[in-house]
Parts: structure tokens; C-alpha cells; sequence
């Protein structure tokens, strides 16, 4: 196989063999695809937003990628808490709505019925509330608007 621009590319995944310095503490890999956590991802910006707002402070402090280390595991064991969470109660309509995001190009508007789904069984399993960042506050939110169109 041919990668045009890596000549010395060989196809094979690389990891770097170097551990993580010894005083941070182990944390595991999210472990999930790009759907399950763009359908989670407002309810994960919202649970772990000081923990994300750490890590952008200490980024924005020092650009050294290991400077930030532990922030960055706090924001990752915040991600696989709310994942855990949102299995634990609503799994079915959370497959759901990541099995359609998966399917129609990860477009949220093409997949408004599953999310409406999942939304309903997470604001009352956990009476959590989804509000997106920039939306005009006079108006419903999108997901809120009926009729909502698959």
C-alpha cells in the first residue's frame, strides 16, 4: 500500500515506548470510537467542564505536553465516569443514538428521534439538563424543538 507524502509510513500502529513519568497517577483509555462520544459529549462537557476548564488553563500556562499531564488524566477519568453512568441507566437509547450518529456521518441532525431518546432517559434517570454552548437563550434549545425530524 501506497501513502502518498509518508514514504517511510509502514501501515502499523506506533506507541510510544516511553511510560508516563512515575508520579502521575494510571489512568485507563477512554476506549471508545468517535460516535458513542459525540452522542455523550454534551453531557460529558457539562459533568467534567472543571476539569476541562483546568487542563485549558494549564495548557494555555505552558505549552509543554507534560506540564499538563494530571489535568489532563482528571478530564480523562471525568469522560469514563459519565460514560459508565450513562450506560448504567439509558444503554439502549444510548446505542441507539450513537448505532444512527455511526451511521449517517456523525451528523446530530439526521439523528434528532434517538437523541430525543437518550436525552429524555438521561434528564430523568440522572436529571441532568443539555444546554449548548452559543445557543441563543429566548429560543428552546434544538433538541427541544418539536417536531423533531430523523
Amino acid at each position: 500500500m501506497v501513502n502518498p507524502g509518508y514514504k517511510n509510513f509502514k501501515g502499523e500502529d506506533w506507541v510510544d515506548p516511553t511510560p508516563p513519568p512515575s508520579h502521575l497517577p494510571h489512568v485507563d483509555e477512554v476506549g471508545s470510537t468517535g460516535a458513542p462520544l459525540k452522542s455523550a459529549s454534551f453531557f460529558i462537557g457539562t459533568l467534567c467542564k472543571e476539569y476541562n476548564e483546568d487542563f485549558m488553563l494549564c495548557k494555555n500556562e505552558n505549552r509543554n505536553p507534560e506540564h499538563c499531564l494530571l489535568e489532563g488524566r482528571k478530564v480523562t477519568r471525568c469522560a469514563i465516569d459519565a460514560l459508565q453512568k450513562i450506560q448504567s441507566k439509558c444503554q439502549d437509547e444510548f446505542r441507539a443514538h450513537w448505532k444512527c450518529l455511526d451511521g449517517k456521518n456523525q451528523d446530530l441532525g439526521r439523528c434528532r428521534n434517538p437523541e430525543k431518546g437518550l436525552n429524555e432517559c438521561l434528564f430523568t434517570a440522572f436529571g441532568w439538563k443539555k444546554d449548548l454552548p452559543g445557543a441563543p437563550t429566548n429560543k428552546p434549545q434544538i433538541h427541544e424543538r418539536i417536531p423533531l425530524t430523523n
